[in-house]
């Protein structure tokens, strides 16, 4: 017998146990800068220093970290669904943890890409990018990242991922950034829907939700009993 698809949407509150922080603050700074100054391809043209330096930094915490207690569980789960990771996220700490099927929808920062036709993706061997890093063809590379006001190429994708759902969980996430807050809608209208966030968000118009008011790691754990119950 096939396995069920269990499709996941994971976003900051997954890797936040892991010591990641969500960027955003209360003041609603990223780490001290506006969002505008540091993740726009506005801010790559006015300052590309900063914004590589930025993104050096959250690279080499990321690279630092372990996954948790949640991004394991998942991980455990394929031996019983086929379990498909739509992520926020842009570390991978879901396929350190032992998930074989993630899709970024924001990129990755262990990866770098020419800001040339080709937009060819390259993968770093450590925490820093410099200006002057070359791709093969000689133009400059950025980070690997999908800015805000830039295309979420990987949307398309996911949406169909999530119509083809058996069970969905909802992780750590606000859904409150679009395009990715949408996805939810994509799911088929019967099956059941978890929410796993301290803070359950509201989602108008879903129905079959079943709120879960914990962190990832205690969430999950307790989604796991859930669903495998029987």
């Amino acid at each position: 017998m096939a396995k069920k698809r269990l499709v996941v949407l994971s976003g900051a509150g997954m890797s936040a146990e892991s010591g990641i922080p969500t960027f955003r603050g209360s003041d609603g700074l990223w780490e001290g800068h506006k969002v505008e100054d540091v993740a726009s391809p506005e801010a790559w043209q006015r300052d590309p220093l900063l914004v590589l330096d930025f993104y050096n930094q959250r690279r080499k915490n990321i690279l630092n970290a372990q996954p948790n207690q949640g991004h394991k569980i998942l991980a455990e789960l394929e031996a019983v669904f086929e379990v498909v990771i739509i992520t926020q996220n842009i570390d991978d700490l879901h396929e350190r943890a032992g998930s074989s099927n993630v899709l970024h929808l924001h990129g990755e920062i262990l990866k770098a890409r020419s800001t040339g036709p080709s937009q060819e993706v390259y993968l770093l061997n450590n925490w820093e990018m410099k200006w002057g890093d070359q791709c093969r063809e000689g133009y400059q590379l950025r980070p690997h990242i999908v800015w805000f006001g830039e295309a979420v190429p990987m949307i398309s994708p996911a949406a169909e991922l999530c119509s083809t759902a058996d069970l969905l969980v909802v992780v750590g996430t606000s859904m409150a950034v679009y395009p990715a807050a949408s996805l939810i809608h994509y799911a088929p209208l019967d099956i059941p829907k978890y929410i796993v966030d301290p803070h359950i968000p509201s989602v108008a118009g879903v129905p079959n939700l079943h709120p879960i008011a914990l962190g990832a790691g205690e969430g999950l754990k307790e989604l796991r009993t859930r669903i495998t119950a029987g």
